[in-house]
């Protein structure tokens, strides 16, 4: 395991992350209030200290409109694109 301290940084495509990392803030709050992962898991499964894990959560928690300002954009992205993506019910043989 990782005993790398990271800190929350925004280089990748502008969204809060762990320095040196491609994790996201969001994608760690997900794993663990959506999944319902513990942060120990989430630290094991990514090779993380589990203190980084509860930095990404203090980080989201500290930030909530720029968070929420991350969900819209992201949501907006999918609608975007949606027309890209192939419904498997349509595909013929």
């Amino acid at each position: 395991m990782s005993q790398v301290t990271r800190r929350i940084v925004r280089e990748l495509h502008d969204e809060p992350h762990l320095e040196g990392r491609r994790i996201t803030v969001q994608f760690l709050k997900e794993q663990v209030e959506e999944r319902g992962l513990s942060p120990r898991t989430v630290a094991d499964r990514h090779d993380l200290d589990v203190a980084d894990v509860y930095r990404a959560l203090t980080y989201y928690h500290d930030h909530p409109e720029e968070m929420r300002t991350i969900e819209r954009q992201r949501q907006s992205a999918i609608e975007e694109h949606d027309h890209l993506t192939t419904d498997p019910d349509s595909v013929r043989d």
